[in-house]
């Protein structure tokens, strides 16, 4: 059952048609490997874990509602719904992918679906014509909005109005900005990826992913790779996901207001050559979200003056963390030439403007002034 209440409502994950039989409020880990029958011809509606699960079909459930998508698979990270995805191709067929992407996917698509006989080709997304990059073969659009991690934005609606006209999947990976703040699949896109490791979970602590879609046949296409490969999301990571869940709205308002007080103060910094925060009112892409999403996200992506003040801010912070992901209550600093992006060829980065004076933050809950005050000190170190 789709409730018609709030997004902060449908996040508490009411009766979506899985029942619990002791009513539980924390949905209970069904930690089996499988299901007994009482006899033959007879079955609970759920076999064997790696096919469903009643943890994980239920936080599948909460999170098609949130993305308003029929279906939603739940894998046992991000880059295994990639995968799963980039086996809904065959080899031959063509890919158009934008050119600024998480270098874990650049990966993907080039050291192993090539291998496999798919074709790809790199468009810049927000300032080219995609028209141009159509063949006969081509299968799909993929796409991050904003991306990772120079922050360019697409404009979903206008991008899916050609993918329609032409009979292409689009793909959309929402992970920056969650479905509290974006809905691919309202403005026109296919299939819908998280990482659920990332804001949908919350807190460093699980690694899942999803792919949602509003197409049968793409959700049975999936179910059967996810059943048949076995990279399906453990009932455990399932409980955890769902119980971070609950507070997606009120993490991602925080995290928000933090990231654009951050973002606004880093621009006053002498040592700050560039700010790349779609919340700014001078980026490229302020109107586009303005129009397509809920909010801008937390994710900050800056420029410093050198490579040795990226390494003295890398090695004296904190207060907050230097690691890779995003997404969760504490602050994250990433180095995307060396950490998220270090698999991405050498000029594709340098076309990106990814250098080694670029960082990446993923703004947390934390006080807004104790995170500026962090970045004030080691700025001036």
């Amino acid at each position: 059952m789709k409730w018609d209440v709030s997004f902060e409502t449908k996040c508490q994950g009411m009766d979506l048609g899985i029942q619990d039989q002791y009513h539980a409020i924390s949905f209970p880990i069904y930690q089996t490997a499988t299901f007994s029958r009482s006899r033959l011809g007879e079955v609970s509606g759920f076999d064997y874990s790696r096919q469903t699960n009643p943890t994980r079909s239920q936080l599948e459930s909460v999170l098609a509602n949130l993305e308003n998508a029929n279906d939603a698979v739940a894998f046992s990270s991000g880059m295994a719904a990639i995968s799963a995805v980039m086996r809904l191709f065959a080899p031959g067929d063509h890919v158009i992918v934008d050119m600024d992407l998480y270098g874990g996917s650049v990966r993907l698509f080039d050291q192993v679906c090539r291998k496999y006989g798919i074709e790809f080709s790199t468009a810049d997304f927000s300032s080219e014509d995609i028209s141009a990059y159509i063949r006969e073969n081509t299968k799909a659009v993929y796409l991050e909005t904003p991306t990772n991690p120079m922050m360019h934005v697409t404009d979903i609606r206008k991008l899916a109005g050609l993918t329609k006209s032409r009979g292409l999947l689009l793909i959309v990976d929402n992970t920056f900005l969650s479905p509290y703040f974006q809905n691919p699949l309202d403005l026109g896109a296919d299939i819908v990826l998280h990482s659920g490791t990332k804001y949908i979970a919350g807190h460093h602590d699980t690694i899942g992913g999803f792919a949602m879609t509003n197409h049968k046949d793409v959700a049975e296409k999936l179910r059967l790779d996810v059943t048949t490969i076995g990279a399906c999301l453990s009932p455990f990571d399932s409980w955890l996901t769902l119980r971070g869940v609950r507070t997606l709205a009120v993490r991602m308002d925080r995290a928000e207001s933090n990231a654009m007080k951050i973002a606004e103060h880093l621009k006053t910094s002498p040592h700050v050559s560039k700010v790349i925060y779609p919340g700014l009112k001078e980026h490229p892409g302020y109107e586009i979200m303005k129009k397509q999403s809920r909010g801008f996200g937390s994710m900050i992506t800056f420029e410093v003056e050198s490579k040795e003040c990226a390494e003295k801010i890398l090695n004296n912070v904190e207060l907050f963390y230097f690691a890779e992901s995003l997404g969760g209550t504490e602050t994250l600093i990433t180095y995307p030439i060396t950490q998220t992006h270090a698999a991405v060829p050498e000029e594709l980065l340098e076309k990106n403007g990814i250098n080694e004076r670029l960082l990446r933050l993923s703004v947390g809950i934390e006080g807004a002034d104790d995170l500026i005050g962090e970045l004030d000190r080691v700025l001036k170190i």
